[in-house]
């Protein structure tokens, strides 16, 4: 299931499209049913095997998430499992992500798999599912305590922040000695993959490139017009600004708006997080000097795969407790092929 959600929703619309969204589901999982494991005597009794799988991301228009969808429901639907993908439609953040969540825990589906916004806030949700007997797993982020989640799959977020400092030191021509101021746009203070991603980068430079210094930081929540606007901001406020690091896909469209508009491409260096295919289509253009790729399409199909594999085997032989996906670091001279393999999917 899947809903078509206007950008912005607030207040009352957001409370009746939740209400709606939980009549509906209330229907599904009412006609599906699920099996009630081992313990958890408050779920309702099984009226059919088939699996019902909920799925809760921050930002469900994030091109990042559609790509994971696609992996996910192909993968569902090879193995008979009822997909049910609910999210914000675009705002990522706690305060957006925790009720829908609510949501879909009310009606006891079979398992949960979740990407949270921020590990502590998301916490008490996954404790709950777990104590309701509803196995969780974790995908692109993850709660804080880990020990009782069933699977994690992420990017080598760390790594791909250190690549990128390494893109960007090579595309503002990074000469010892010679100071080079640069920003950071990020959707989430909290997110564990901004975190990684932002402490991969700062170590990377401490490490290579003491002349780079990091003037700002600034949050969008998966926004581009806000990502767009702390942009033009920073390039008012310095106007020798030499480089960009967009730490994901929705302020890397932000960030490249804001170069293009101001005519500065090619002049700040724009490294980006995330393969969207418009981020491709400016990276051959040579309006990012990197993108760095991950794996959305396949982090949904394995979590589809390994909770579909636990709920109808009852072991967790053959699954990871954490399995990180290597990152793909895209230029504008990387090969065709490459870049075609690696820009996420969008049907």
């Amino acid at each position: 299931m899947k809903e078509v959600h206007t950008s912005g929703a607030r207040g009352p619309r957001r409370k009746l499209a939740i209400l709606t969204t939980g009549l509906a589901l209330a229907s599904l999982f009412g006609a599906v049913g699920t099996a009630a494991p081992a313990g958890a005597s408050s779920l309702r009794p099984a009226v059919a095997k088939k699996l019902v799988i909920a799925y809760n991301m921050g930002a469900e228009a994030d091109p990042f998430f559609i790509a994971m969808n696609i992996g996910a429901q192909a993968e569902a639907n090879k193995l008979g499992v009822t997909l049910i993908w609910q999210g914000d439609p675009s705002f990522y953040s706690p305060s957006t992500q925790i009720p829908i969540v609510d949501e879909l825990l009310a009606e006891h589906p079979s398992g949960l798999i979740i990407s949270p916004t921020d590990p502590n806030a998301l916490q008490p949700v996954v404790n709950q599912a777990i104590a309701e007997g509803i196995p969780v797993s974790n995908v692109d982020t993850h709660v804080t305590d880990l020990s009782k989640v069933l699977t994690f799959i992420t990017g080598n977020n760390t790594q791909g922040g250190a690549v990128a400092a390494d893109a960007m030191a090579k595309a503002m021509h990074y000469t010892a000695g010679k100071t080079y101021q640069v920003v950071v746009g990020a959707s989430s203070a909290t997110s564990t993959t901004n975190t990684s991603r932002l402490a991969g980068f700062k170590a990377e430079i401490a490490k290579k490139y003491a002349g780079i210094k990091i003037m700002a930081e600034a949050y969008s929540e998966s926004q581009p017009a806000v990502a767009n606007t702390n942009v033009n901001n920073w390039l008012t406020k310095y106007p020798n600004l030499k480089g960009i690091f967009a730490i994901d896909g929705t302020n890397a469209a932000g960030a490249a708006a804001a170069i293009q508009a101001r005519g500065l491409v090619g002049k700040v260096a724009l490294v980006g997080y995330d393969a969207y295919a418009n981020n491709v289509a400016l990276l051959q253009k040579g309006i990012f000097a990197a993108l760095i790729a991950q794996q959305p399409a396949l982090e949904g199909q394995l979590e589809l795969k390994y909770m579909a594999q636990y709920l109808r085997t009852h072991s967790t032989k053959g699954i990871p407790h954490l399995l990180t996906l290597p990152n793909i670091v895209l230029t504008p001279s990387t090969p065709a092929a490459i870049v075609t393999k690696y820009t996420y999917p969008t049907a």
